[in-house]
């Protein structure tokens, strides 16, 4: 069973689904009120609240689920899933990166917990001029592809106003990107400026971000170096040094 709630709070589209789940519940619930949700062209938050295991969906459901989704995923702007179901989680999660628009999971506990999550601010990005055409870049959180559209110009900006540009990216804090949209956002970003990048250097806390370096090298083919979380000041002496 599918039961839609509307009108909770403004662009939040709140579904509960309960075993069995049928096709029927799609075609005569589901499908209807994202419909009428989506009608005024603005994105849509839901907030889908899971009671059932992946064997209670019909595989009529579970297409219906599938082509609602590659139907509509450009109308949503975030989706937090709430779910006591383990496969369920590990599902949603492995494939939440591919996913356009941000998405999480929570447990059964957590609607409220996910409630928040659909509204409150997500990651964000701070640039420090460091002088001397050294641009500090920061991320902070789990970046979303908005986030990119609105650090754009005050980098473009730094780049006019410098004769050189080097770049020191900051890691430390940063949780990853908030779907495929968001990682396009960033190599975009990326490329756009490659071609002024003088020197960069790279501040994180894992073993995996040191290999950002070795692609940050072949992506300018210029000089690029990791330093860890706690070498912070080393990398900013060495950004800004002549």
């Amino acid at each position: 069973m599918i039961e839609v709630k509307t009108g909770t709070q403004e662009n939040l589209l709140e579904v509960h689904m309960t075993a069995p789940i049928t096709d029927t519940d799609y075609s005569k619930v589901m499908i209807p009120a994202l419909d009428a949700a989506l009608v005024n062209g603005e994105k849509v938050r839901m907030l889908l609240v899971i009671d059932a295991d992946l064997t209670d969906f019909t595989m009529g459901a579970l297409w219906d689920d599938a082509k609602m989704g590659i139907n509509n995923w450009s109308g949503f702007e975030r989706v937090a899933i709430v779910t006591a179901n383990k496969a369920m989680t590990r599902l949603v999660r492995a494939f939440s990166i591919l996913m356009p628009c941000p998405v999480s999971v929570f447990g059964k506990w957590q609607e409220d917990e996910a409630r928040l999550w659909l509204f409150e601010s997500l990651g964000t990005i701070h640039q420090t001029d460091l002088g001397g055409g050294a641009l500090h870049v920061e991320l902070l959180g789990k970046i979303a592809a908005d986030v990119y559209s609105s650090e754009v110009e005050d980098m473009n900006a730094f780049i006019r106003k410098n004769d050189r540009f080097r770049l020191l990216l900051d890691i430390r804090r940063f949780d990853g990107w908030q779907g495929l949209g968001a990682i396009a956002s960033h190599f975009q970003l990326v490329r756009d400026h490659v071609g002024q990048l003088d020197r960069a250097a790279v501040v994180g806390d894992s073993k995996w971000e040191a290999m950002v370096v070795q692609i940050v090298k072949r992506l300018i083919g210029k000089e690029a170096k990791y330093f860890d979380k706690n070498e912070f000041e080393a990398a900013k002496a060495w950004i800004t040094a002549d």
